[in-house]
């Protein structure tokens, strides 16, 4: 009992610091130009790689606004005694000569399989902002960690999102939120909160409402959660457990896990948001055993069930619950509210639906829909540690 008194105030310190420091950037503001600042970002990104002498680095990049950043990477991962191997651009027709090696000239022509076997010694790839999923280079380094090896950081400086869920292009505001959170961020306390909430959640159920009606529980059992506190070291592969675990975010914050499917039940209240590209408001979902049972809407309730159908058996099911505790990722109260990358942000809440195989889940099909929820209540047994989207 001590032991758990122990661990609850100590939560309970960190979460009241999380609060803290959410108010504290509310009310800041800055005048002076902004610019990014390179040298500081490509410093953070070595010192959470904790690069151990001769790994094997890559860089995926698309040419563009984040070059400055090339050279310095280059310079510090070689500075810690890790081997440079190169940068692959995305845009085969626009590759900076600077950037081309020996191993990078390789790929040339090469199907996402065979980079695959080509980058099965990498121990690093950085996917910079503009390198995504659809590009050859990021699939196959993909394939890669579902072997079991290597690592990715995710510095994709992107996911800003509306409050209904659409997708936005990244501000000079959005800059500023990012490289503060990047630069910023306590470490220690988001692993810290992070650590509580797996021991928590190993124990008790998960209740998750919204004023809207959202009413949900479930459990994780001895599911895979993956814990993205922004440590890209080489000994986080020692524990990593699915294809999620290896693929470290930057900026850091949230915790993701695909529920035990039956333990999931009772319904989802959407906000208003698009689905086959169509405007949905109303929208109820009621959940039994993990899989979607019944579909209620105020208008657009075909638009729903297109979407669903054309996914297949994956849109039949809940896939995954994240949360965010990064407070420097917080929804803004002061000027427009936007969700900054990806709902890692303090109190934001995920539910989403599809294909969880990568999280360690039995649903597969490809589909994947991600909801965001920005007044939730969340509950570990009797402890609420979300309370209308505010950390408690």
């Amino acid at each position: 009992m001590k032991k758990q008194i122990i661990t609850t105030l100590a939560v309970l310190t960190l979460l009241a610091a999380c609060q803290k420091k959410e108010a504290a950037t509310e009310t800041t503001t800055d005048t002076t130009i902004f610019r990014l600042d390179w040298e500081a970002m490509s410093t953070m990104l070595i010192r959470r790689m904790n690069i151990e002498p001769g790994e094997k680095i890559l860089i995926v990049a698309s040419p563009g606004r984040f070059d400055a950043m090339i050279p310095l990477l280059k310079e510090k991962i070689e500075t810690s005694k890790g081997e440079y191997l190169g940068t692959i651009s995305v845009d085969t027709g626009n590759w900076p000569e600077e950037w081309k090696s020996e191993f990078v000239n390789e790929t040339a022509n090469m199907s996402v399989e065979a980079m695959a076997e080509h980058f099965k010694g990498v121990d690093l790839a950085i996917m910079m902002p503009g390198a995504t999923v659809t590009h050859a280079p990021y699939a196959a380094m993909q394939k890669v960690l579902q072997k079991g090896s290597g690592r990715t950081i995710h510095y994709h400086w992107a996911g800003a999102y509306s409050l209904d869920g659409a997708l936005l292009p990244v501000s000079e505001e959005m800059d500023k939120v990012y490289q503060h959170a990047l630069l910023n961020t306590d470490y220690r306390m988001i692993s810290g909160l992070h650590q509580f909430f797996e021991e928590a959640t190993r124990k008790s159920e998960i209740h998750v409402t919204t004023p809207l009606g959202t009413d949900i529980r479930f459990s994780i059992g001895d599911r895979p959660l993956t814990k993205q506190d922004g440590d890209a070291s080489k000994g986080r592969t020692t524990y990593a457990k699915n294809l999620i675990d290896r693929e470290i975010e930057l900026p850091a914050g949230a915790v993701r896990v695909a529920p035990v499917e039956e333990t999931v039940n009772g319904v989802i209240a959407f906000p208003d948001a698009e689905w086959a590209g169509k405007d949905v408001k109303g929208l109820m979902l009621t959940i039994k055993k993990g899989k979607i049972v019944d579909i209620k809407a105020k208008s657009g309730l075909d638009a729903v069930k297109e979407e669903l159908r054309v996914a297949g058996s994956a849109g039949e099911w809940f896939r995954e619950f994240a949360l965010g505790f990064n407070p420097l990722l917080a929804i803004p109260r002061i000027g427009p509210r936007w969700i900054p990358y990806y709902g890692y942000g303090a109190g934001v809440v995920r539910l989403s639906l599809g294909d969880n195989s990568e999280l360690g889940g039995k649903v597969t099909g490809g589909y994947v829909r991600w909801n965001f929820f920005t007044d939730a209540t969340v509950s570990i047994g009797e402890m609420r540690i979300v309370v209308n989207g505010r950390m408690r």
